[in-house]
């Protein structure tokens, strides 16, 4: 007995991870034929209209042992309940099924209380003898808190629904009178209704399956759901959590492999989070449709799912936006490197912010909660953000400054305060640099756009400023000839900016040397082709100088030597004629003998 239990468990659960892979998303069936809407022009009408619809499902149901309300049989009857239903107050991620609870607790009232006899309810004529609509806007049926009243706005203008206060407390109205008998007079009654609504599958082949399934299993309820929708529940919670996290895992693995190869490659990778926003609504779908998920459980499943959707449709708009940015940095009009590019992906950046704000408050008002509530909570959330992000606020609008000033852009060598480096990155917040020492330092923006910034990448050449120093026993040819191996070796020379020739001249007489100062401009302006200039350039006044006999001045500087050969520290003194004498250990400590 437990293996062919077992067995019609596993073949469940095998169709339903069936369905959740190939079976696609339906709506409502709709017929060729008009759809007839339930007649809702007065009490009597709705009453009767909402009692012969609901005994039509139960009749049906018993036979068939499952309800798919896909099907029209199911969905033409169904609509015609649920229009009898005031259903405007119940939020729009669980309105539908919402109301069909509510029908239900409804009829499983009705059918424990006595009613009225059906002219005893108000009617078409009933209303006209009243003196019109005006006259009577509601009825409650005797010895109930169950009424029918008049609407008087919206799509179902002056038609007579249960009223949103009796939609409000149905369910628990129901609970408390749940274990009444069940009536008999009167109209025909529904028995178990809400057992069947509970319980019941949505597709013949788990319709068949789980009628063979034990009583406990088919009619017991663990947290208010049927036995046997625990196990399809938890395997489709688990095939939806694989999914997303295997699409959330590629695209974070082939982003950047994708967009090396291309940007129509790195534009496919956003099928990842496509695949991951419709994991959670295929999960809804088919807990709705084939485990038949109701009341509580399907409530909290619902908006779960969504919840999870606006965060996956938030994470899909960062990396639309992202996408499309690059699209457009690759065109062949704009340096990928620049500060226009670097715009680009600002704005992109608050373009997915300020969508993200837009998919947070229709999702909330979705979930039920009022437009109003989350205005005022943005506004209260946008002061609190205010005040306690104005570093960000600053950094924000230094972003902006920096882009409207464009200093610098990215791969620029730049010398900022202390930090000389390249920039790696222009941030909605802060700048990246890569010092020349290969560190990377972040730096504010605020502090870039209100400070001063060299951009050393900009200049138009290099400029060197040298001096050579010849020694004072140097005659005056020799100096002059030192001058002129100098200036011929600049005349005219590699990378030379006409507008800046070479400068030389004898600059000053010092205390210590002859003075020759020569400044020239390099360009284009290449640092390493610079470098190897200067030591060319250096390397030919050195051989014209030897040729020529000319020194180099070096540093004025006196040596003193110790009188023995002990180690340890000299004592030096300033003798009274300006002089230095010099006194080792030995005569400082005979001195202090004879003292």
């Amino acid at each position: 007995m437990r293996s062919t239990n077992g067995k019609r468990v596993g073949a469940a659960l095998l169709f339903l991870f069936c369905a959740v892979l190939f079976q696609p998303a339906l709506s409502f069936a709709e017929g060729d034929d008009e759809i007839i809407a339930a007649d809702t022009s007065s009490p009597r009408d709705t009453l009767r209209s909402f009692i012969s619809g609901c005994n039509e499902i139960h009749k049906v149901v018993s036979t068939e042992k499952y309800f798919d309300r896909t099907e029209e049989r199911f969905s033409e009857v169904g609509m015609r309940v649920i229009d009898c239903i005031d259903d405007r107050q119940l939020p729009a991620f669980a309105r539908e099924a919402r109301a069909g609870e509510v029908a239900v607790c409804i009829k499983e009232i009705l059918d424990r209380v006595k009613l009225p006899p059906w002219e005893d309810i108000p009617g078409r004529e009933d209303i006209a003898k009243a003196g019109g609509l005006e006259n009577l806007s509601r009825w409650r049926i005797p010895g109930t808190r169950i009424t029918i009243a008049r609407i008087e706005d919206g799509p179902q203008k002056h038609e007579y629904l249960f009223s949103e206060g009796t939609v409000d407390r149905a369910v628990s109205y129901y609970k408390r009178i749940e274990s009444r008998p069940y009536r008999t007079t009167g109209p025909e009654v529904s028995p178990d209704l809400y057992r069947w609504y509970i319980s019941s599958p949505g597709h013949p082949f788990l319709g068949e399956i789980v009628s063979r399934l034990p009583e406990s299993a088919r009619q017991g309820r663990t947290l208010g759901m049927a036995n046997w929708k625990w196990p399809g529940l938890i395997l489709l919670l688990l095939v939806t959590i694989a999914v997303m996290a295997v699409c959330y895992r590629l695209q974070y693995k082939l982003t950047a492999r994708a967009k090396s190869k291309g940007i129509t490659w790195y534009f496919l990778t956003i099928v990842f989070s496509i695949i991951a926003m419709l994991a959670p609504q295929y999960l809804r779908y088919c807990g709705e449709r084939y485990l038949t998920i109701r009341a509580n459980p399907l409530y909290y499943l619902s908006f779960a799912t969504n919840v999870t959707v606006i965060v996956a449709s938030v994470v899909l708009v960062f990396s639309a936006t992202n996408r499309i940015a690059e699209s457009i940095i690759a065109s062949p009009r704009i340096n990928p490197q620049g500060l226009n590019a670097q715009l680009i992906r600002i704005v992109a950046k608050l373009a997915s912010l300020a969508i993200a704000a837009v998919v947070f408050i229709v999702g909330g008002q979705y979930l039920g909660i009022p437009i109003a509530t989350l205005l005022a909570s943005a506004g209260i959330g946008g002061i609190a953000v205010a005040l306690g992000a104005q570093d960000t606020l600053k950094n924000l609008f230094g972003t902006m400054l920096l882009m409207a000033d464009k200093p610098f852009r990215v791969g620029e060598r730049i010398l900022f305060s202390k930090y000389d480096g390249v920039v790696e990155d222009i941030g909605l917040r802060s700048t990246k640099v890569r010092l020349l020492t290969g560190h990377l330092v972040t730096i504010p923006n605020d502090q870039l756009s209100g400070s001063d910034v060299e951009n050393i990448a900009r200049r138009s050449y290099i400029r060197r400023t040298g001096e050579i120093h010849i020694p004072l026993d140097t005659s005056c040819e020799m100096v002059e000839k030192a001058v002129a191996i100098v200036r011929d070796n600049l005349d005219n020379h590699e990378g030379m900016v006409p507008e800046h020739p070479p400068r030389v001249f004898f600059d000053d007489f010092t205390a210590t040397a002859f003075r020759i100062r020569f400044i020239y401009w390099y360009g284009p302006p290449n640092y390493w082709d610079f470098k190897a200039f200067s030591e060319k350039v250096n390397f030919e006044i050195f051989r014209e100088f030897e040729a020529n006999g000319i020194q180099f001045s070096l540093p004025f500087r006196h040596s003193y030597w110790k009188t023995d050969d002990e180690q340890g520290p000299m004592d030096l003194s300033i003798s009274g004629n300006s002089g230095i004498k010099m006194v080792s250990d030995n005569e400082a400590l005979s001195a202090g003998a004879a003292d």
